[in-house]
Parts: structure tokens; sequence; C-alpha cells
């Protein structure tokens, strides 16, 4: 399989997509594998959001989940960022805002978030929902 990502980055696919859910991690794992010398040539996604527990299929939102389940692709990956991170399934107990959904279609955050998160320093932002 690793030969065969190599060879579809080398036929110029640029875009590579996984889940925390498939396998479960075993992807990410595989994927991980395979960026080794190449994760420079391609812009790399992962979803979050559903889990198995006890033989059954959830789903999570919260931003304490989101968080884990980040550093947790992060470290399966072994890579230091993801390009693109965003929600599997929807968890409708929890408001998308607090989930925080960056849509590409909306993207007036970049006027503000984007600069503070540059500038390293924490944003001024009462009650902030940022997970």
């Amino acid at each position: 399989m690793i030969d065969l990502i190599h060879h579809a980055v080398d036929s110029g696919i640029t875009f590579l997509d996984t889940s925390d859910i498939y396998g479960p991690h075993t992807n990410e794992i595989l994927l991980g594998k395979a960026l080794k010398g190449i994760r420079d040539r391609v812009q790399l996604a992962t979803k979050f959001g559903v889990y198995f527990e006890g033989g059954n299929g959830n789903i999570r939102g919260d931003p304490a989940y989101v968080r884990a389940a980040c550093e947790g692709s992060l470290k399966r990956l072994d890579v230091d960022c993801i390009d693109l991170y965003y929600q599997h399934r929807i968890d409708t107990r929890v408001p998308i805002e607090v989930t925080l959904e960056w849509s590409l279609w909306s993207r007036d955050v970049e006027e503000e978030i984007i600069p503070t998160c540059r500038s390293g320093q924490p944003p001024c932002i009462e009650n902030s929902v940022l997970p």
C-alpha cells in the first residue's frame, strides 16, 4: 500500500484524505509511514467525529474530544500539521460554533482569528469557544 501511495503521488496526486475512524486508526498509521520523505508534496486531510465504543458507532463534537482526536491523528500520521482537519459527522448535541467548523465558504474569521493565531498571543475573546 505504501508503494501504491508513492505511485499515486509520483503520478500527480497531491491531496490525500483519511480519517481516524478508518481501521479504526490503521489508515492514518499507514499514511503516516507512506508520507516519510514526501510530506511536502501533498495536502493532507483527516477527519474526526466518529468513534466506536462497545461495538457501537458514536459521534462527538465537543472541544475536549476534538482536541484529543486531533492530537491522536497528528501522532498516528507522524506529522506536525494537518492541512485540512474536518468533522466527519456532526454531533447535533453540540452547537457547530462550539465544535468550531471553519468553512471555506465563509472566510470572515480570517480577518481577526488568523492574525491572532500567527502572532502567538492568546486570543482576547470573552467566552471563547475555541477547543
